[in-house]
């Protein structure tokens, strides 16, 4: 998992596709780490993309590096049930705490990708396997 991990820090910025009925839906998110193995992304429980992945798990993150490679990063999302995951996210971007935590009420909900392929393409390439 770490080349996925290291390929997302070094974009920055990635992009999380979801499906809303037969509407595609992209969205910009920053949040992911590397924890027991896994790649994990955060979402708030009060937003449109959770009920998304709730309804259709089926999803896709894009990203792309200073140097033109970019990430295809396809799976089934499988949200984390264990606590440790979200509390971890939010030491790693402590700004979200204003966000999520009691007083609003919101939950940053943890998910990670399984029966996933990862693939780094070069944009006149061919692309690379990341997970085998």
């Amino acid at each position: 998992m770490s080349k996925v991990n290291d390929f997302l820090q070094e974009a920055g910025v990635f992009f999380l596709a979801t499906a809303d009925g037969d509407q595609p839906k992209l969205r910009p998110l920053g949040m992911h780490l590397e924890m027991d193995g896994k790649v994990l992304f955060g979402v708030g429980d009060f937003k449109a993309v959770y009920r998304q992945l709730k309804a259709n798990p089926r999803c896709e993150i894009a990203a792309v590096k200073p140097d033109g490679h970019w990430l295809r990063y396809t799976g089934k999302a499988v949200f984390e049930e264990d606590p440790k995951y979200a509390e971890a996210a939010l030491q790693a971007m402590p700004h979200l705490r204003r966000i999520y935590n009691e007083e609003t009420g919101n939950r940053m909900m943890i998910f990670r990708l399984e029966d996933a392929t990862a693939v780094d393409i070069h944009v006149m390439g061919e692309g690379t396997d990341l997970l085998g």
